[in-house]
């Protein structure tokens, strides 16, 4: 069961399941802690996980003023260091990764080690262009049903649409009370805003695994595979009939290759 945790000036929606080393997962764009429960349910006997909702998203509150992406990562040191956790293992997915990049430049400390899923380092025109539709999306939409339907063919396989995952991950997004348009439009104008990293990976440290899915079109492997040459030694593996969301759609696989990463460090350590 979740709770709120004070931190910095917001008190932050955490859910905490396991015991064992200390793993954070941020969640991207609109996604609350929730996104992340095939990992909360699969990998609880092994690690303490820590998730949460990003301001804005879920039961965390969108406070008045602009948003950044910096912001955000100071959101989850803060996390972090409310719980009084020395450093943890960090797994993003798509805009959580990239709040997962800026995590580790601006708190290095707190970071054991890195795993990017669905990342870039930069958004170039074609990238901002595709936030920008969805955004007007929400807006033109006849309704909340038809933007979901429509926001995630660039989600999920064919497979996934075809098989009732993506109807099923629909109902429980409609049925979920805690989300407001306008504070993800106010997440996709931060991320679009955001400069990006390309100059700063190389000075990431943390051992990074950056995952990508053959399939995916809004974020294909090309941008991941930059990601992992610009920080040092970083592993780069491609997930090739999977897209946007590894982790919800083949759980078991991807917890299997970020389970044994993590055994891999621990191991040396």
């Amino acid at each position: 069961m979740g709770e709120h945790v004070r931190a910095g000036d917001l008190d932050i929606w955490v859910e905490q399941v396991g015991e064992g080393p200390d793993v954070l997962l941020i969640a991207g764009l609109g996604d609350p802690a929730e996104s992340w429960q095939a990992q909360l349910d699969g990998l609880a006997d092994r690690y303490r996980l820590l998730a949460f909702d990003n301001r804005g998203m879920g039961r965390t509150p969108m406070p008045e003023g602009p948003v950044s992406v910096a912001m955000l990562a100071d959101d989850a040191a803060a996390q972090v260091r409310a719980r009084e956790i020395p450093a943890a293992h960090v797994a993003g997915f798509s805009g959580g990764s990239i709040i997962a990049q800026e995590l580790t430049l601006r708190h290095p400390e707190l970071v054991l080690s890195l795993v990017l899923v669905s990342t870039w380092a930069r958004m170039e025109r074609y990238e901002r262009t595709m936030v920008g539709f969805w955004r007007w999306l929400m807006e033109a939409t006849p309704s909340e049903r038809a933007f979901l339907e429509w926001f995630y063919l660039w989600m999920y396989t064919r497979r996934a649409h075809a098989d009732g995952t993506v109807e099923r991950i629909i109902e429980e997004a409609l049925a979920f009370p805690h989300q407001s348009p306008e504070a993800m439009q106010r997440m996709i104008d931060a991320f679009a805003a955001h400069e990006g990293t390309t100059d700063r990976l190389p000075d990431i440290a943390a051992p990074t695994l950056v995952l990508a899915g053959g399939q995916d079109i809004s974020c294909p492997p090309s941008l991941g595979r930059v990601v992992a040459e610009l920080i040092p030694d970083a592993q780069f593996e491609v997930m090739e009939e999977e897209a946007h969301q590894p982790f919800q759609e083949v759980p078991d696989e991807r917890n299997a290759r970020v389970d044994a990463f993590w055994r891999e460090l621990d191991a040396r350590r």
